[in-house]
């Protein structure tokens, strides 16, 4: 193999240091600015926040790695990513305060039944898109809902009503019934098949 394209592609062009900066303050400048964009960006991609998902990472690719488009380089933005990403995930385990004000708090877009038309707007989500949600998890309308939790993660947790007392008992007595008019079934057969 040639020793100029050893060089050329492993010749790190920038010093190393710079290699190791430029990572850390994209990666910082990502968490900071995901948090600020709202929990939205997270899960519930729409057409636009897939669109601005993919172009971020074009734009700070060139952030990472400058002009040194060597593998060597690429390799170390690569390694000290993922260094990064395991000491800030480890740190934030045990320290739950600094993970909350990272991850943020769950917030409620239905409770009590009700919807919270200000929380959906603060978080940027259209009742069409909490309707398609709900609807990704079984529930028929946003009326079968208690609770709605958007998690910090982005995923949004359904808590269904739970029934009335008189829907209960209506369906408990019409369990008694179909119970009794089976053993009456039962009952009849024997006698109608020894006439």
């Amino acid at each position: 193999m040639d020793g100029g394209i050893l060089t050329s592609m492993f010749h790190v062009e920038l010093p190393v240091i710079e290699k190791i900066i430029r990572p850390i303050i994209v990666y910082i400048a990502l968490v900071v600015g995901l948090r600020l964009a709202g929990k939205r960006e997270l899960a519930q991609l729409n057409t636009f926040d897939l669109v601005v998902l993919l172009t971020l990472s074009n734009t700070v690719q060139n952030a990472i790695i400058g002009s040194d488009n060597s593998v060597s380089g690429g390799l170390i933005g690569m390694v000290t990513l993922l260094i990064l990403n395991y000491a800030i995930v480890r740190f934030m385990t045990g320290h739950s305060r600094i993970e909350k004000l990272v991850e943020g708090n769950s917030e409620y877009l239905i409770r009590d039944g009700k919807i919270q038309t200000k929380r959906l707007r603060q978080e940027m989500i259209s009742l069409h898109e909490l309707e398609m949600a709900a609807r990704k998890q079984g529930f028929i309308s946003l009326k079968d809902i208690e609770e709605a939790v958007l998690d910090p993660s982005g995923a949004l947790c359904f808590i269904p009503k739970k029934p009335e007392p008189e829907v209960m008992r209506f369906k408990e007595l019409a369990g008694r019934l179909e119970r009794i008019e089976a053993l009456l079934l039962a009952r009849d057969r024997p006698e109608q098949e020894n006439t």
